[in-house]
């Protein structure tokens, strides 16, 4: 085999594990010892911020949010830094009145914040619906 073919073959094999860890990764609820993570990027594929979807990991212990992670997306960093302040209200919060939260969009960044927000109500919703 030629050095060519050899670095066709490596970098097809790596695609491959980028793409099987990709999927591992997407799964909407996975559980990390006592800690279940619920991962929006499938659940909420249709919600949309302003330049595309912007996916979370809710982390839940004990019928309680614990953490709010905002995952890779698009939207502008600056706006998106304001509206990710957002998720902080969901923590230390249990699921149902978490669900329940009425949380106010943050001026400048509206469609961040509203996407994030929807994002954590459908999240919640399938954490209860699923659990």
């Amino acid at each position: 085999m030629n050095i060519k073919s050899i670095g066709m073959i490596a970098g097809a094999v790596l695609a491959l594990a980028l793409f099987a860890s990709a999927a591992v990764n997407n799964e909407p609820i996975t559980k990390n010892n006592d800690t279940v993570i619920v991962n929006t990027a499938q659940i909420c594929k249709t919600v949309r911020g302003f330049k595309g979807s912007t996916p979370l990991q809710i982390h839940i212990k004990k019928n309680k949010i614990v953490k709010v992670e905002a995952l890779p997306n698009r939207e502008t960093p600056q706006y998106f830094a304001k509206a990710k302040a957002l998720l902080k209200q969901f923590e230390g919060k249990t699921v149902k009145k978490a669900a329940k939260l009425e949380v106010d969009g943050v001026s400048g960044a509206t469609y961040s914040s509203k996407a994030l927000v929807k994002n954590m109500k459908q999240g919640l919703e399938y954490y209860q619906n699923n659990k």
